[in-house]
């Protein structure tokens, strides 16, 4: 899998239009509009991503539980992975020279749009109190942690623990939601020349004439209407802040569950 690089995002000064139009035409689609006017070092390039795994398929068994103590609960999830092989390197996974995992492919486990956790086998154990209502959205992650965008590569569940502590499936959800994937943590060295940002859309559709997602990255803003990857370059050494948003077809925020996600992260030589 080739990643292809667009023209970079440079948000600076009056060149900021003009590289972001430039980006929507080697897209051959409007990729996204300039919202800050700030004068900044850090570039966002767009990462062409090639659809190498359009059968890659995630399901989730049912869910076993153990009550542990009298307040929680312990939930064991299982999966099946088809078409897609955990544990295995990517192929070109250092063509983008970010990040990688050398542990191979992986799951993206987000409860709750907090990080994720990276599951090499198809299952993970957590501990909730009884009691209390949850998101979970589970997807196949390439070993350089892109996300697989293909149809059936994700899961999303809305459950509840109640109070004997059992898991309760609610019903599928309907709404737009938007979660947050990368980056993540903390990078250094070769590892903070191209800061992978991606995130993962559930029941919504972008386009120009849909819904769009406004990112944010330190000091810079600009809103997309295609869902694809990012490289971060440039950014300074420290805490960098990120947040995304989900956008109605008007440009105005939406409310809701899952709609808007705040995180930081760690850059160092």
């Amino acid at each position: 899998m080739k990643l292809k690089f667009n023209f970079p995002l440079v948000f600076s000064g009056l060149f900021m239009v003009a590289a972001l139009g430039a980006c929507n035409q080697n897209n051959k689609s409007t990729s996204g509009s300039e919202d800050s006017t700030k004068t900044t070092k850090l570039t966002i390039e767009p990462v062409t991503e090639s659809d190498d795994f359009p059968n890659a398929k995630l399901t989730m068994n049912p869910v076993k539980t153990e009550m542990v103590g009298t307040d929680s609960a312990k939930l064991m999830f299982n999966f099946n992975v088809a078409n897609y092989e955990l544990t295995k390197q990517t192929m070109d996974m250092n063509s983008g020279e970010c990040a990688n995992s050398d542990k191979g492919q992986h799951i993206h486990f987000i409860l709750d749009n907090k990080p994720y956790q990276a599951i090499y086998k198809p299952e993970n154990t957590i501990t909730l109190p009884v009691n209390s209502e949850h998101y979970l959205l589970c997807f196949l992650s390439r070993s350089y942690h892109l996300s697989v965008k293909s149809p059936d590569a994700s899961v999303l569940v809305h459950f509840k623990v109640d109070e004997k502590g059992n898991f309760v499936k609610m019903d599928d959800p309907t709404a737009p939601m938007l979660f947050y994937s990368r980056p993540k943590g903390e990078y250094a060295g070769k590892d903070t020349q191209n800061v992978l940002l991606d995130f993962y859309v559930k029941n919504a559709k972008l386009a120009s004439d849909a819904y769009k997602v406004k990112v944010s990255v330190g000091d810079t803003t600009f809103t997309v209407d295609k869902w694809q990857p990012y490289f971060i370059k440039g950014a300074p050494m420290g805490d960098l802040k990120l947040s995304i948003q989900l956008l109605d077809a008007s440009g105005n925020p939406m409310t809701g569950d899952n709609t808007l996600v705040d995180r930081t992260v760690s850059l160092k030589q």
